[in-house]
């Protein structure tokens, strides 16, 4: 069974391959800005892929305290399930 975190990563990490233009393999412990390689202007893009995927719209101020694709993660799982 997969859970709904399970597919949170693999739709973060297809936003990612499609903003970065590189194939990506992510787990939920990797540090966005270190492990991916990803700084502002290109998360910022990522979320908007995200938000796009999820058809919902993540606030800056949830972002400030993100540093892993699991707190990413766990921001659109908060998110959706407030639905």
């Amino acid at each position: 069974m997969t859970t709904v975190t399970d597919i949170t990563l693999r739709e973060i990490e297809r936003a990612v391959e499609r903003v970065t233009n590189r194939r990506v393999q992510i787990s939920s412990e990797m540090v966005i800005s270190r492990d991916l390689e990803i700084d502002s202007l290109a998360l910022m893009n990522v979320v908007m892929e995200l938000e796009d995927a999820f058809d919902l719209s993540i606030p800056l101020d949830r972002l400030a305290s993100v540093e892993t694709a699991g707190d990413l993660s766990d921001v659109i799982k908060d998110l959706r399930s407030r639905g």
